[in-house]
């Protein structure tokens, strides 16, 4: 009589992320310096896996840390990564290098975001565009919101290109929900992709620019034409650091240069003469 094997959680989720990418077992095999049967009888529960090979598959996958430690404890094994909060002194080097950068980055915006999008800290330039925004996307702020969210209608700043920009970020968060199969950024996604789009938003692209889709915010002053950039930690080894990204935005042509300075020069001025009052 011939005995059923069950099914292996840790070979479950590994064969989950191998689909994910879009990978044969034989491809992932060749990644990993393995064989295809013994890929097979892992995801199938004919072979445990031994620790060593889970974090090589992993890394072969490019599956994120926190997702390494759910597949290590599916197998058995203790986590691999640590998770602290960015106010632990084992992170005071990395604070410090945020710091740097965002204030470095001044008079121009700039953002630190979780893996949900959620807003971190922001250097004192993004408060630029604070004034035209909801007040309750402000108490809990994540940038696909802000972004997306139509706004008030009275508001003198708007995206000129919204629906431009809002193809852009849905459709790369869209692939962000399908390579991780987040249940969090997928509600992200449902939520912003019902947003209405502002009326008076639907303008043509503009002129050309070296970037596919530029940020293009109307203001008192005249128009302002962005593009960002996403940085985000090299090799990390705690998860909080490798879900972090910074995103900056530069000016696409003087006249924002210019005006981002004044802008700044302008707030700055007043927040600190309120603070001495």
């Amino acid at each position: 009589m011939t005995g059923s094997v069950r099914e292996s959680p840790v070979g479950a989720l590994l064969r989950e992320w191998r689909q994910r990418r879009r990978w044969s077992q034989l491809e992932l095999a060749l990644a990993a310096e393995s064989s295809a049967r013994h890929v097979s009888c892992i995801e199938t529960g004919k072979a445990q896996p031994s620790r060593v090979m889970v974090l090589k598959l992993c890394d072969v996958l490019e599956v994120p840390l926190r997702e390494r430690n759910s597949i290590l404890l599916a197998g058995g094994f203790a986590p691999e990564y640590r998770e602290s909060s960015l106010d632990d002194a084992e992170l005071s080097s990395a604070r410090t290098a945020l710091d740097a950068m965002l204030t470095a980055h001044e008079p121009y915006p700039a953002v630190v975001v979780d893996r949900y999008w959620n807003v971190v800290t922001t250097n004192r330039a993004m408060g630029l565009f604070r004034d035209e925004v909801d007040e309750q996307l402000l108490e809990r702020p994540n940038m696909y919101r802000l972004a997306l969210h139509p706004g008030s209608s009275s508001a003198t700043s708007y995206m000129i290109n919204h629906g431009q920009v809002r193809e852009f970020l849905l459709d790369r968060l869209l692939r962000q929900v399908q390579t991780t199969g987040d249940p969090i950024l997928r509600d992200l996604y449902e939520e912003v992709s019902r947003y209405p789009v502002p009326p008076g938003t639907e303008a043509d692209p503009g002129d050309p620019t070296p970037f596919l889709v530029p940020l293009r915010i109307a203001t008192p002053m005249g128009e302002l034409r962005m593009f960002s950039t996403m940085v985000t930690f090299g090799a990390p080894s705690d998860i909080t650091l490798s879900e972090l990204a910074i995103e900056l935005f530069y000016p696409l042509d003087e006249f924002t240069a210019i005006t981002l300075a004044r802008l700044f020069d302008l707030t700055t001025a007043d927040a600190d003469a309120e603070m001495s009052l």
